[in-house]
């Protein structure tokens, strides 16, 4: 039987981003200011939401509202595979402007009372495997029309986005035995991972900081994050400093010494070598890398349409 769930009726969603992304490791946490739709194609992983775990794999689909911070964790051998598109339960003129998807550090957003329509549900979904392809189908379908943007792409954007929240509608109720476990001290977690985003460009950041601010004795705040994230405190700030340097290096607009000062490391050597051995590439090869697979896409694309 339908849930009935006021206002369903109106949902004209508007499409942000649409993107798959592959890793071998993945470990980080994210805050958007819109909804994120995640279908894993391939691999395990956990994701922490509002202080909930969850076990997610192949099949699933989660649903973040906005302004939930989430924590994903990649838990499987094979690489973590995951189609993903941002976007808001309705089309705003002030909103659709919005590039970016991510809140930034000095961001003070509101979220539309309309936007937490769906807050309420069971975030993730266990689609039926006689229906993964069709699932797949449409997601390829609204990537493609979201890189060609071709007349009238806007319409049939929303109209798949609607074919694909509704995947995850139908299968909601497979999923409702499975629900998540909650974290032990995230609220502690969440404060540490909140100060360590806003202090992470601070090469004097340590772990005594970290503790007085959440005020917890540095073993119990080390002991929660290996435990809960699977990840020590000092790795994590690690991470965040390298997913900052590898946003700004795609920007363009900084040498790689100076991204190197600005997300907190004490010389570019140590930048240089922490990023070779986390990313596998040079800061130099990163970015080639990415052009390549752009012009790549641009190629497949202009092959496709």
């Amino acid at each position: 039987m339908e849930r009935s769930i006021s206002g369903m009726e109106r949902l004209s969603p508007f499409v942000r981003s649409v993107k798959i992304t592959e890793f071998q490791y993945l470990v980080g946490e994210w805050l958007d200011f819109d909804h994120v739709y995640t279908y894993i194609e391939q691999g395990e992983a956990d994701i922490i939401l509002n202080g909930v775990q969850y076990e997610i794999k192949a099949g699933d689909v989660i649903l973040i509202p906005p302004m939930k911070l989430h924590f994903i964790r990649a838990t499987s051998s094979e690489p973590l595979i995951q189609y993903i598109f941002h976007f808001d339960l309705f089309h705003w003129d002030d909103q659709s402007t919005w590039a970016d998807t991510g809140v930034n550090q000095d961001q003070q957003i509101e979220i539309k009372p309309e936007e937490e329509l769906l807050s309420a549900l069971n975030p993730i979904s266990r689609i039926h495997p006689a229906l993964r392809l069709e699932l797949h189908r449409r997601f390829h379908l609204l990537r493609q029309e979201f890189i060609g943007q071709r007349p009238y792409s806007h319409l049939f954007m929303k109209s798949l986005a609607l074919e694909l929240l509704i995947y995850f509608l139908r299968n909601q109720r497979e999923s409702s035995e499975g629900k998540g476990t909650k974290t032990k001290g995230w609220a502690s977690i969440e404060k540490a991972i909140v100060y360590i985003r806003q202090q992470y460009s601070d090469p004097q950041l340590k772990l005594e900081r970290i503790g007085d601010y959440t005020g917890l004795s540095t073993n119990h705040l080390s002991r929660l994050f290996k435990e809960q994230l699977g990840i020590t405190i000092h790795k994590y700030v690690t991470h965040v400093r390298i997913e900052e340097a590898k946003r700004r290096l795609l920007e363009n607009r900084l040498t790689i010494t100076q991204i190197s000062d600005e997300v907190g490391f004490a010389s570019i050597h140590s930048f240089s070598r922490t990023f070779k051995t986390i990313v596998g590439l040079t800061a130099s090869q990163f970015i080639e890398n990415y052009l390549a697979r752009s012009r790549s896409m641009q190629t497949a694309n202009s092959k496709e349409s």
